[in-house]
């Protein structure tokens, strides 16, 4: 918020409106003579100014949290500030503000890096030329210089009736926002008058939102607003309003209805989009000890997640961190209709570091979500990481002990569930207030940080024991073996729990996929469906094979890896396969630091492909005399096998066509899906692009026969086809038929000649 218009010491002469210092302990300031004060009132205290908010009311006693330094530095220098009037000591006065805590909403947000408590660091930067931020620093939240090229909605005239939520205006914040002009949610009335198009300044904040308390204004006609772009008369008052609103951070913005979960928040790491997905909407937990790379997650979710707007808020974490994500985003770009636009003009940073103020960084979460809830309110998909949330809760045990409160587990309050759970349910898709009817979500990802990766903390347990009522749709409660239990309760969480062990092999990311699951899969079920229907059975098999591989790592440490069956051999390198190339990824490189979703089902589709012909090949010849082993496949497919694992190295996109191709022996077969990868110049970038080359029709040249299996390879498309027999080889038998290019790898098809059309 604004801090320059909260009224100063200096300018106000009613006494009624003072208090005084009774006690410091740190953050923590007892004031006396505060009758009349509200809980969380926005309060100034000492003759510094210092921002504070009151957090507990006895009698005439008001404890106050302070948001800045309350103390001199051991050094003699506080902050920019010398001298006795540094520091807040036992009679120094505290003014009451009559405000809640609130952020400014308007133009502006996208692109910025505030504090907790929304002052702008560069804008004080600038101001100060100081690396650090003075105490008491009074500065605007929005940058008061610039001004908005307004465009009121074409509907919208003189005599309209308004409500709140209406959009009655845009503005281009950049190439990549239109940010929409909401009327406050509390507002309504008639249209007086709207401005016409034009370039508008949010010099002057409009009102703000008074305490429950407070006395109503004596001339409510009267506004200190400059810049007017609307004004609403109702029930014989007029008001005016201008680009910019002020909410409370503790207060939650209210919504027409939530809605259910529909569609995947699509991160571009394969481990987490194929095995355990989340939703626009939902809320992840990234628990994982120092090291785990839990940072690189939420940074690599700002950076390629399928979301409109990320917030990103580094609460109690290292400043190299918000340095790095200032230094790489603005390099990072994204193709916008044909444009390329960095990614930093759809995100904004609250960053409360580990050398601020303590108490600042409960405040920064509260932030954070409150602008994330206000780009909901204009239908668009938001995304908030939260870096950590354990350093929040650490806030929340120190403001806790100097209030003398009985501890809980490890020393944490215990009203830490309460306030984790109040958080997280501000986390949803929703149906949102006003006209013209829209949908938003806000998607929330709390990294967590465990001391020595101990899940057992007690953030981590509350954080996992969050559960909240999730609709289910209509389509979902009619599927065979729907349990009505989902109606009631279900976890809409995801875990996505990192590993020191994969982290310290350098496995990343370091999600550890027997411990991790998510909440989401049955939500997730109708897109599926609808866009990937091949995709569910394969994420299936391919979690059984790494639980499979898992079970059989005892066995293997006891007898050895030869004393296996063939087909658990296969299940071994198979397993191996998945996690060096498929779950294994490398952000640092072009071609692997962002997988398309598309790109995921393709590879995982080749995997469990091949691991389902090298299966069946085992299977039926076990009683031949010609057996197939894992050892033969290996050696005469270990070009392909090379393949498969080179895949996440092409750059390219997939393409998916149903075709007919041509088997020995004059048998057709159809390809159930053909996943392949164009290289330069074969096709357009894109999901469902054409550009499939003619399959081979006939012209084959045989290769050497290989223990039961038949090579066949094409040079008009460079492609071989694997005929693996079910029977013995006579004309006109079903087959199993594996086709590899070269920029490829494999695909199966099941089919018979009835199957021809």
């Amino acid at each position: 918020m604004d801090m320059s218009k909260l009224p100063k010491i200096r300018d106000e002469e009613r006494e009624s409106q003072f208090g005084y210092v009774h006690g410091v302990s740190g953050p923590v300031v007892t004031a006396t003579a505060m009758a009349g004060a509200a809980m969380y009132e926005l309060v100034r205290v000492g003759h510094s100014e210092l921002v504070g908010e009151i957090i507990r009311l006895e009698g005439d006693m008001a404890t106050i949290q302070v948001y800045e330094e309350t103390c001199i530095l051991p050094t003699g220098r506080s902050h920019g500030r010398t001298g006795p009037a540094a520091g807040v000591s036992v009679g120094d006065p505290v003014l009451r503000t009559g405000k809640p805590l609130s952020v400014e909403l308007g133009p502006g947000i996208m692109g910025s890096i505030f504090d907790g408590i929304q002052r702008p660091l560069k804008d004080i930067n600038d101001l100060t030329q100081s690396i650090y931020i003075p105490r008491g620093v009074n500065i605007g939240a929005l940058n008061r210089d610039l001004k908005w090229e307004f465009n009121p909605s074409k509907s919208l005239r003189a005599g309209s009736h308004i409500t709140g939520g209406d959009i009655y205006g845009m503005v281009l914040e950049n190439s990549l926002i239109k940010h929409k002009i909401m009327l406050p949610p509390k507002n309504r009335g008639t249209v007086t008058y709207v401005a016409p198009p034009g370039h508008y300044d949010i010099s002057v904040s409009p009102p703000r939102p008074r305490l429950h308390r407070d006395p109503p204004p004596r001339d409510a006609r009267v506004c200190f607003c400059q810049d007017v772009v609307m004004e609403l008369e109702f029930e014989g008052v007029k008001e005016k309003f201008t680009m910019v609103q002020v909410w409370p951070v503790r207060q939650v913005r209210p919504v027409t209805e939530k809605l259910p979960a529909n569609h995947p928040l699509l991160t571009g790491q394969r481990v987490l989009d194929a095995l355990f997905p989340c939703v626009q909407g939902g809320t992840t937990a990234i628990p994982g000890a120092s090291g785990c790379g839990k940072t690189v997650i939420s940074q690599s979710l700002s950076k390629y997640s399928n979301s409109d707007v990320i917030i990103y808020v580094g609460c109690g974490e290292r400043g190299n961190e918000m340095s790095e994500v200032l230094r790489d985003f603005p390099e990072l770009t994204m193709e916008v209709d044909g444009k390329t636009e960095s990614i930093m003009k759809r995100t904004a940073l609250v960053a409360n570091t580990s050398n601020m103020p303590v108490a600042a960084r409960e405040a920064s979460i509260y932030t954070g979500i409150t602008l994330s809830e206000y780009f909901r309110d204009m239908g668009y998909n938001v995304s908030m990481m939260a870096d950590s949330t354990s350093r929040w809760a650490e806030a929340l045990r120190e403001i806790s002990g100097r209030l003398a409160e009985m501890p809980a587990d490890s020393g944490y309050p215990a009203y830490l569930g309460a306030r984790l759970a109040s958080f997280y349910e501000r986390a949803g898709r929703v149906k949102c207030l006003g006209n013209p009817e829209r949908e938003g979500s806000v998607s929330i990802v709390g990294a967590v940080s465990p001391p020595g990766g101990d899940f057992s903390d007690p953030v981590t347990s509350a954080t996992l024991g969050i559960v909240q009522v999730q609709k289910v749709p209509t389509s979902l409660s009619k599927r065979p073996g729907f349990s009505p239990d989902w109606l009631l309760v279900c976890p809409p969480q995801v875990f996505w729990g990192l590993d020191k062990k994969l982290a310290q092999r350098k496995h990343f990311p370091s999600v550890n996929w027997l411990i991790s699951y998510s909440k989401y899969t049955r939500a997730l079920d109708e897109y599926y469906d609808k866009h990937f229907p091949e995709f569910v059975p394969l994420r299936t098999k391919a979690k059984e094979i790494l639980q499979e591989e898992e079970d059989l790592a005892e066995i293997v440490q006891l007898v050895g890896k030869a004393s296996l069956a063939e087909t658990d051999k296969i299940t071994l390198e198979v397993a191996k396969l998945i996690k060096d190339d498929f779950l294994q990824q490398n952000g640092y490189t072009p071609y692997d630091r962002f997988c398309p979703f598309y790109k995921t089902v393709g590879i995982l589709s080749n995997m469990i492909s091949f691991y389902d012909m090298a299966r069946h090949a085992v299977e039926t010849t076990a009683q031949s005399d010609n057996k197939i082993t894992w050892a033969m496949i290996r050696e005469h497919m270990g070009e392909i096998l090379y393949r498969i694992s080179s895949m996440k190295f092409k750059v390219g996109g997939f393409a998916v066509r149903r075709r007919w191709l041509a088997t020995r022996a004059g048998a057709r077969s159809r390809a159930v899906c053909l996943w392949w990868i164009p290289g330069p110049g074969e096709g357009r970038r894109g999901q469902d692009q054409g550009g499939l080359r003619p399959a081979p029709g006939g012209h084959a040249e045989r290769l050497p026969h290989v223990g039961g299996m038949s090579c066949f390879s094409s040079p008009e498309s460079h492609s071989t086809l694997l005929v693996v027999p079910q029977t013995p080889v006579l004309p006109r038998a079903p087959f199993i038929c594996a086709r590899v290019r070269v920029r490829v790898c494999v695909f199966v098809v099941e089919g018979k000649e009835e199957d021809v059309l």
